[in-house]
Formats: structure tokens, sequence, C-alpha cells
């Protein structure tokens, strides 16, 4: 430490030993855990507790890797290794999520202005003439901007780009940290992004306080200094974010800190409301420091103080969220490409080598490795499908051989779970090796028919979805995967696919009866046989999962289920009328005939299991929501009050037992 702190730890050394009686001695078996002992460990502090406690075991902690040249003193200090854990092993566990490294030279895409638009013509060629055209109506704000010859202005366009086109960042999912060299660059940067699409969504966090005080005399008549740059700044991001803080704090001059905390919060929680924050050092070491999936770097940055940054982007933030991106505009890792076995660098030269292995690889290769091994699971898992591939083999093998057979359908639930995670995965990671193909070895051609490939994975998807009825059920655990889709592979399928976004296909077809034909995918259309098997698959997996809350009537829907299909196989009627009859069924199973007190769910399973009795249908639902208690389920001594209930109105056991059963399935009770 400094000499200053030397001597206060001194002084506070002398004043414990001056509070403790003359006869001290630690009582009993002491053991100290010092966390982060890589910082403060090796001065007079250190000293001073194993003075006080000469016998106790001290064992430290560290999450950073220790310097080569602290290596020596720290064994000194607290002697040899108990246990290591590195980072390519948390990496292999799942602890955290592996680093994808870019190093970009802004300088030499943007020599000229006459390259700004073959350089946005390179960081979009994989992107669909669709999402192209869709980029393109924000691209003259941005050509504006490259206009400037500042350096600072081509990054803000680069980073404005990637929340264009990377699908993390454009589903609203994701979010990004930018470190700026100081505090006047990060209002710079602040300043810039406000002329786009940034306003409102971005935030500076510095140790800067503004301060009235400080811009007084500052007025020279010579243009703005830099002191009064960074306060008017500060007060217009104030005005941007007014609603993260109360209208009286608006002018304040003292502690940021409130305003900042609720900055962090919307950055964590609503990356689409803030997905930018600047900074210079705030937020980018401690455990408590906000994660990020993006990181952009333009600072002079080594050692504990880089490793602990580039940290901020390796945490597990979800399912969308396989990689921590790292963007290096600074060159920090001059010796990446030399040190292709291990990739340490010049950034890292004061660590030993296999404390650091496995940290950063180049972009396009883990891209090509990610993209091998997503791709490898995807066929393998597709081996079984019948040689000839083609929609109908995939759903007869992940759906039902024989349509509408409700065994089949459950049977194979398990393997449609795991191609909806393989195929994502494997479209995540062609959108990642998608920007960077040729470095990654693939020629032109090779990346088309693996783009054809997508497609095609991509369209099965849907269609599998479609017919076993897992749409819905499954849209909510992918909410970036429909950018993606769009962004990378194909807009046509798609826009017709989001007529799907919150309906089953049943209520599709009850909504639109024969014409729901018109939705489906373009290459299914003319199939009657998927058509008539999507319909069948779709109302007997509500059938089976609605079953048992009344089973009456969905007994009565399974067995029409199960004469129209019949029908169908033997011929007896054609494929329109099949139809018709497949929309009516449909329309059965959103029944509305019911009287007009049997108005709920519940109230319509006591009538059509109480022999459709209105009377008692209700008085059986009055008297089991007057008693029944929170949280009855699985209570024994709140179970047998709610049997009581039903079997004093019925006056028969057994079938109070059977209408227990289907009142405890009632969401309503």
């Amino acid at each position: 430490g400094s000499k200053g702190e030397d001597v206060s730890v001194d002084e506070f050394i002398e004043e414990i030993n001056k509070s403790l009686p003359n006869d001290f001695a630690p009582y009993g078996n002491l053991f100290v855990f010092v966390d982060e002992c890589h910082r403060t460990q090796s001065g007079k502090l250190h000293q001073a507790m194993k003075s006080i406690l000469p016998e106790a075991l001290f064992i430290g902690f560290t999450g950073t890797p220790i310097l080569a040249k602290d290596k020596v003193k720290s064994t000194q200090i607290f002697g040899s290794y108990i246990h290591t854990y590195k980072f390519d092993e948390a990496i292999k566990d799942g602890v955290i999520l592996d680093l994808k490294y870019e190093a970009r030279s802004i300088d030499q895409f943007i020599t000229a202005k006459r390259n700004i638009d073959q350089w946005f013509e390179a960081k979009t060629a994989q992107l669909t003439d669709f999402a192209k055209a869709k980029l393109k109506q924000k691209w003259g704000t941005l050509q504006n901007v490259l206009s400037s010859e500042t350096r600072l202005s081509k990054i803000v366009a680069d980073i404005i780009l990637d929340m264009n086109t990377k699908p993390c960042l454009e589903s609203g999912l994701g979010n990004a940290m930018l470190i700026a060299s100081n505090i006047y660059e990060a209002c710079k940067y602040y300043d810039l992004f406000q002329k786009l699409d940034l306003k409102g969504r971005c935030a500076i966090v510095t140790s800067y306080i503004p301060n009235i005080n400080d811009i007084k005399g500052e007025e020279t008549g010579e243009g703005q200094t830099d002191k009064q740059f960074k306060y008017e700044i500060y007060q217009q991001m104030y005005d941007d974010l007014k609603d993260l803080y109360s209208a009286s704090n608006k002018n304040y001059t003292g502690n940021l800190s409130n305003f900042e905390i609720e900055i962090q919060k919307r950055f964590i929680k609503e990356p689409s409301k803030m997905k930018l924050l600047i900074v210079v050092d705030k937020l980018l070491t401690g455990f408590d420091a906000p994660s990020a999936t993006y990181l952009y770097i333009d600072k002079q940055m080594q050692d504990h103080g880089l490793f602990q940054a580039i940290c901020r982007v390796n945490r597990l933030d979800g399912n969308d969220k396989e990689f921590g991106y790292i963007v290096d505009y600074k060159d920090l890792f001059k010796n990446i490409e030399k040190s292709v076995i291990d990739y340490t660098s010049e950034a890292f030269s004061q660590y030993d080598p296999a404390d650091v292995k496995g940290l950063l690889t180049p972009n396009a290769e883990k891209s090509r490795l990610r993209f091998t091994e997503t791709r490898e699971k995807l066929l393998a898992l597709c081996e079984p499908v019948e040689e000839s591939k083609d929609s109908r083999a995939y759903i007869s093998y992940f759906c039902a051989r024989d349509s509408g057979n409700a065994r089949q359908l459950f049977a194979n639930k398990s393997k449609r779970i795991k191609l909806y995670e393989y195929i994502n995965a494997y479209l995540r990671a062609f959108s990642n090796l998608a920007n960077c193909f040729v470095e990654a070895g693939y020629t032109q051609a090779d990346f088309l028919n693996l783009k054809k490939e997508a497609n095609e994975f991509s369209n099965i998807q849907a269609e599998i979805k479609l017919n076993s009825g897992d749409y819905v059920d499954l849209k909510i655990y992918e909410p970036g995967m429909r950018y993606l889709i769009d962004t990378y592979i194909s807009a046509s399928d798609s826009v017709v696919l989001s007529a799907f976004d919150n309906l089953s296909l049943v209520d599709l077809v009850v909504s639109n009866g024969p014409d729901f034909i018109d939705y489906l995918p373009a290459r299914l259309k003319s199939d009657e046989k998927f058509t008539s098997s999507a319909i069948e698959n779709n109302i007997r997996k509500i059938i089976t999962e609605e079953e048992l809350t009344n089973p009456k009537f969905y007994a009565q829907m399974s067995q029409l289920l199960d004469d129209l299909i019949e029908k169908c196989k033997s011929q007896t009627i054609d494929y329109k009328q099949y139809l018709l009859e497949l929309t009516k069924l449909s329309r059965q199973l959103n029944n509305n005939d019911y009287p007009q007190k049997i108005n709920s769910k519940a109230r319509q399973a006591l009538f059509d299991n109480l022999d459709r009795n209105v009377d008692l249908a209700i008085r059986l639902d009055e008297a089991i929501k007057a008693k029944k208690k929170d949280s009855w389920r699985g209570n024994a001594f709140k179970e047998r009050e709610v049997k009581l209930v039903i079997q004093n109105i019925l006056k028969d056991e057994d079938k109070a037992n059977e209408i227990f059963a289907i009142v405890s399935k009632q969401s309503e009770y």
C-alpha cells in the first residue's frame, strides 16, 4: 500500500493492542477466511491479523488468477493451493459461459467516406433481403454519423449496427457495456448515441458528479470547455431518463447513487429499455456488478482490471445467451493469433499461461466449432427419420405414425422437446457463423448450402410444432428465435406462421373455419394428409390434456374424433367434408352451449358429470368455494373438508370420490 495507508494500519494495530488485556490469548481452533486474497494480503494488515491470531489457520480465496510475479508471495503468505478451478473447467461444467473475442480495427474498415457503403454490405451480407431492407431505413442516419472524421463516431455506428443485426441485442433480451478511456470520451459517446436510436435507452455510469460550481468562470467565449461539456451531457442524461429519478432531484449536485441503482436495475431487468451502459472504471469489478451480453472495449486495460471486466459477460443470463461477446477496439490481445493452443495474449502476459487457458479464442474459430458440434448432434437425432427426409417422414417420426393417436403423440413428446432444443441451438450457432464464415474456412458455396439446410430445419420445426399442437406451449421458451429466423434464414414462411403467435391450431380453425388453410406454411397448404393429421393431433392433444377436468365431455369428444378418423380411412366422406367435420368438432371443443348460469369451466365440468343437473352443479360449486382453504391440494386435512362438502350434498360416497377427483383438477378452486 501507499505510505499513508501504512501509517493508518500502524495506528490501527496500536489501537487494537492498547484495547487488548496483557494476558490476551485467542481461545479455540480459529479459521480465518480471506476473500480477494490476491489484493490486500501482502502488506501490514495481514501481518496485524497474524500477530493478533498467531495460531489461526488462514485460508485465502480469489476469483481472479494470481499474477505470476505475486504467486511466490501468495504461497509464502497462505501456503500451497488447496484447490484450483480454472476458467476452461468452469465452462465445461456449465458454471459460466464461453467467451467469443473479436478485434475490430475501425479505421481498417472505414478509411474513407466512399468505403462506408461497402462496409455496410460486408456487415449485413448474410441478412435476408427483407431484413436488410428494414435495416436500410436507419442507414441514412448512420451515414450522417459516419461522415464525421472522428474515430468515436465510427465506433458508435459500428455498435448501432450490432444493435440491429445481432440476435441477442436486436431481440431486446441482451445488453451491452462500452468501456471508454475517460469520462470526457464517455460523455462524447453518449452525445453521439443520442443522435441515433438509443436515445433514452443508454446511460453513462462514471465517478463524475456534476456540480454547478465546477463550471463557474469556465465561460471563455472560445467555445465549450471540457468541464462545461461533461456537465451539460449529464444534465441531458437526467432529462432523457427523467422517469428514473424524482423531479426534485433534477439539478442536484450531490450523490448520484440512487439514480445509478435505478439505471442498473433497468439494464438487468429490462434490457430492451436500457440497452447500453457507457462506463470507465465503475461497474467493472465486484460480484454485484451487472452482467452484460456484449462488452465493447475502447480503453487500454490489462491484468486484473481487464480480467474482471471481461467477466461481466460470461454469466448465465437465460436460454438465449450462449456466449459472452468481447469486441476489442484497442487491439489489447495482440498475440492472440500467435498462441493457437491456449490463446494467452499480451493483455494477460503477467499470468501463468495455464491459469488463463481457454479464456479467449478467435470469434471465427469458436463459431465454427460450435456450429459443427450443434449440427452433428442434430443430424444424429434425425438419423432414424425415414430415408425421404421430407415433412411427412419427420412428422411420422416426431409426432405420430397414425395421426390422432394419443399414445404415439405422448410417447414422442420427449423426442420433440429434444428436437426443438437442438434446432434452436443449431440456428443460433448458424447465425454466429454467418458473420464470419469466410474466416471460419467456408466457401460461399458451402455457406449457401448450409443456409439452405438451416432454412429446412427451421421449416421442419414449425411444421412439427403445428402438427403436434406444441406451437403455443413452447413459444414462451424461445423469445429470440423468431427474430433470428427472420434475419438470417428465411422471411417467407415465418410471416405466415406469425398468425400462430398466440393461438393453437384449433383456435385458428374455430376462428376461420376451412379458410384456416391459408395460414399454414406454404409447402403444406396442398398436402391433404398433413392438414387433416395436424388438426387430428391438435384436437387429440387437447382431449388428452383436459380429460381429467371433465371426463364425460372429453370422452364424448374422443369418441367423435375416433368415429371421424374411421370415416376418413374408410373413405365414406371426401376430404372437403372431412375438413368441415373437423372444424365442427373443433368448435365443439370450445363449446359455449350451456345454460346461462353454467358460466365457468368448473360449473361446466360439474354439470356434465352430474347428469346435466343445473341446480345441483351450482349448489356444489358455491359450497366448495365457501369451504375450501388456500393451498388445500396436498393437505390431507383441508382435502377432507372439501370431500365432506361434496359428500354431504351428493349423499353417495362413490359419486363424491369421482366428483372430488374432477374438482381437484379445476384451476378455479
